[in-house]
């Protein structure tokens, strides 16, 4: 090999990785790094964080994040700081979805990533926990979602795509007694996540809302963990204003690193996504 074209090779894998970092800045629509506080870093639409009493009730809903045992910890995170949940969380704390989430009436496809840091079966209390919600109604109704199972040992670590309840459970059956309800869902049984060590979690979706039928991925550390496909019912968000990314439902941890993206990432994008030393910052931070 000559002089001229070992010297050509490592401008070329620059390239190629400085043209792979420009498609993911162009489609991230959202980051909260922590860093700086609890408001998103980068956002197309709202970058405030709310707190309310619940889902159910959010009249008074504020901005900024109102809760004892929650709050940024510095120093702690995958990158500088992290939302540290010290009990369990049962109040709505979230971020406006609209403009930051690209949901579309007609072939939604999108992208969401970030990074936990617990012992689950020694953090968690009893009950179901949910890292991540994104709806506008409830975690089976138009929904994406991952959760931390209540009953096993070690507990599996799931990610649910239901799209309106009206149309995939039109007789409202309970979760545990609808055998609809497992089929929309990715189950991981010996999940890898450890108190003192950051997992990140990776959910891609594409086609919802077509008559063809979408699929969604689920990814640990960059590795696909499952592929659930032919999800047909739609996925209504009628309200926007109500759509909203929650953080840490009865959640008890680390939380960092919140990135959404508009198109679901190919799995090289998402090893890229997993390996950034900055994490999703170094997209936006220029």
């Amino acid at each position: 090999m000559s002089t001229a074209l070992r010297c050509l090779l490592p401008l070329a894998a620059a390239a190629a990785l400085t043209a792979q970092d420009a498609a993911l800045r162009k489609a991230l629509t959202f980051h909260a790094s922590f860093d700086k506080g609890l408001d998103a870093d980068f956002a197309l639409g709202d970058r405030r964080i709310y707190t309310a009493t619940s889902y159910r009730n959010r009249q008074d809903a504020k901005p900024g994040l109102e809760h004892p045992d929650a709050g940024i910890v510095e120093g702690k995170g995958r990158f500088g700081a992290a939302l540290q949940f010290r009990k369990k969380n049962v109040k709505a704390i979230y971020y406006q979805a609209e403009k930051n989430v690209a949901w579309r009436s007609q072939d939604w496809s999108g992208t969401i990533s970030f990074w936990l840091n617990l012992d689950p079966d020694q953090d968690l209390e009893p009950g179901f926990c949910d890292p991540i919600q994104v709806t506008a109604e409830a975690y089976n109704d138009a929904a994406l979602w991952t959760d931390f199972t209540k009953d096993e040992k070690p507990r599996h670590f799931r990610l649910g795509v239901f799209g309106d309840l009206k149309a995939w459970n039109p007789n409202n059956i309970e979760s545990d007694k609808n055998p609809d309800f497992g089929k929309r869902l990715i189950t991981v049984t010996k999940p890898p996540f450890a108190r003192g060590n950051w997992t990140q979690v990776v959910i891609t979706h594409a086609g919802l809302n077509t008559s063809a039928g979408g699929w969604a991925k689920l990814y640990l550390n960059g590795q696909l963990q499952g592929t659930t496909e032919g999800i047909r019912e739609p996925f209504t968000w009628g309200n926007l204003s109500r759509a909203a990314l929650r953080v840490g439902v009865n959640y008890v941890g680390l939380f960092d690193e919140l990135a959404v993206f508009e198109r679901a990432l190919g799995d090289k994008e998402v090893q890229t996504l997993y390996r950034l030393k900055q994490g999703a910052a170094a997209l936006h931070r220029r």
